[in-house]
């Protein structure tokens, strides 16, 4: 047997087909996996089956075939940065590879409605799981999408692992000032080698949204379990809810932006940004050392834990209007005075907080805990990050985060915005 091949297992009563696919470990003498036709992998111990060669397959090859291309007049230029994840990626049935799909060539054949609504170019500049993503990453990506509009692009699409696909998306939208196009990014919930994959569709709708007029970082996912319309949603407004379902992404607090139905029509649904302020740059100042803190009954030691470390903002993810256990309410008053900055935001994700019903909410805010308003906690950490890097001033510290910068606050709330996210 070798990779590729379409191989036939008997286990039992029951017998399967599938393709022969490579194992990413040392078990290869212990355990095959076979790829069903249905998409689906099945492994088997090799002890416990027999095994026959219905038909060889080709040989196993680690690269893609070449695809020659045409610049077409009248398209605009469209760049997709790979940072990781699973939207462009290639699956060869016949061997079971999985190619990272980057170059104009890969991301044409991948996916061939590209080429009639864009000149697509394409990098990877980072291969890693999204959970793994770093300070550092986020300015490496930051720069690669200033590079690609100041060589002429009109719009760039990110790709990237959905587990922390809406913190970048927030750390973006405050350092990239002056956007004059759209910056996109997009994640699949499916991978590639599954019948129920949403990578190609969630990618044809971001390049087509990046054709657009809108001057924000955008998020571009499925809206529901069909294959009807992509949700564009502002990059400070997202959160994914859903470990595994392909609409797991969700506009908090405000509608989405637009429907895109993939190379077709967009619909608005809301107002956007689309005038551009001052010049396109990258406003890199990051303060490092920045904690969430996800607060419960009888918490005690987390803050003070912090503190002692030297953090110099703290973003708490109270309970309910934005409330945390009286066993921290000495480690904040401590670390207030050590002038580390205390951000309070709810862990109820709609609604916004307000310190003023409650006794313990007054007593927090009297001794300087910022109320962060209807600002999501993964928003609010990037953003006190943001802004550390360029304030020291208590006051001017409080003043920044509670101002508007890239549409991730709101004064007022409105009525009809809660479970409104996924239109």
């Amino acid at each position: 047997m070798q990779v590729g091949d379409l191989i036939r297992v008997k286990k039992g009563q029951n017998t399967y087909e599938g393709i022969l696919m490579p194992f990413e470990n040392e078990l290869d003498d212990k355990f095959i996996t076979i790829k069903l036709e249905n998409g689906y992998n099945v492994g088997f111990k090799l002890e416990a089956v027999s095994v026959k060669v219905v038909r060889k397959g080709k040989p196993f090859s680690a690269t893609m075939p070449k695809v020659d291309i045409l610049h077409k007049k009248g398209l605009p230029d469209i760049a997709i940065i790979g940072t990781g994840g699973t939207v462009a990626s290639k699956i060869d049935y016949m061997t079971g590879a999985v190619y990272p799909a980057f170059s104009p060539a890969e991301l044409l054949q991948l996916v061939p409605e590209l080429g009639d609504i864009a000149n697509i170019s394409g990098k990877e500049i980072l291969s890693i799981a999204s959970e793994d993503i770093r300070i550092s990453d986020w300015k490496n990506i930051g720069a690669s999408i200033i590079d690609q509009f100041n060589e002429g692009c009109k719009g760039v699409v990110v790709t990237h692992g959905t587990d922390t696909l809406h913190f970048t998306s927030a750390m973006l939208s405050f350092m990239l000032r002056g956007l004059q196009n759209p910056v996109v990014m997009v994640g699949a919930q499916r991978s590639s080698d599954r019948p129920s994959s949403d990578a190609a569709f969630n990618l044809v709708s971001s390049v087509n949204f990046s054709r657009t007029d809108c001057k924000e970082v955008a998020v571009c996912m499925h809206s529901s379990l069909n294959d009807d319309h992509c949700l564009i949603h502002r990059g400070t407004r997202v959160r994914k809810l859903h470990t595994s379902r392909r609409d797991a992404f969700v506009s908090v607090n405000c509608p989405p932006i637009a429907k895109v139905m993939g190379a077709k029509n967009i619909e608005f649904i809301s107002s956007y940004k689309n005038n551009a302020e001052g010049d396109l740059y990258l406003d890199d100042a990051i303060e490092e050392k920045v904690a969430l803190i996800k607060t419960y009954p009888g918490a005690r030691d987390i803050v003070a834990a912090y503190v002692d470390k030297g953090y110099k903002g703290i973003i708490l993810e109270g309970t309910g209007l934005g409330h945390v256990p009286m066993t921290l309410y000495d480690e904040i008053c401590r670390g207030i005075e050590e002038e580390v900055v205390f951000g309070m935001t709810s862990q109820c994700i709609n609604g916004r907080v307000n310190m003023n019903v409650y006794r313990g909410g007054r007593m927090l805010k009297e001794a300087g805990v910022i109320p962060l308003e209807d600002m999501l906690p993964e928003t609010a950490w990037c953003k006190m990050c943001w802004v550390l890097g360029h304030h020291s001033d208590y006051s001017e510290i409080k003043e920044a985060m509670l101002a508007d910068v890239a549409g991730e606050i709101r004064p007022t709330s409105r009525i009809d915005t809660y479970d409104i996210g996924r239109w």
